[in-house]
């Protein structure tokens, strides 16, 4: 029986890998790996976040009506 893993390798350029190791110097992170993990739950989590998000809020919608209502629109 196959055992499931935790992880993937995912694959990118040696140029950024060594860019980011550098950018890493003297920070909290351990490895490139570790470091390109928790940007990309970052992005992920913003990206989900604004997908569930309404375009405007009330005080936008607000102050949207009274601008065109200044202008003449409405």
């Amino acid at each position: 029986m196959r055992s499931k893993r935790k992880y993937t390798t995912v694959s990118i350029p040696i140029t950024l890998y060594n860019r980011i190791k550098k950018l890493i110097e003297n920070t909290g992170f351990t490895s490139v790996s570790q470091y390109v993990t928790y940007v990309l739950r970052e992005v992920v989590s913003t990206h989900e976040e604004s997908k569930y998000k309404e375009p405007f809020t009330e005080e936008d919608r607000r102050k949207i009506i009274e601008r065109l209502r200044r202008l003449g629109y409405l």
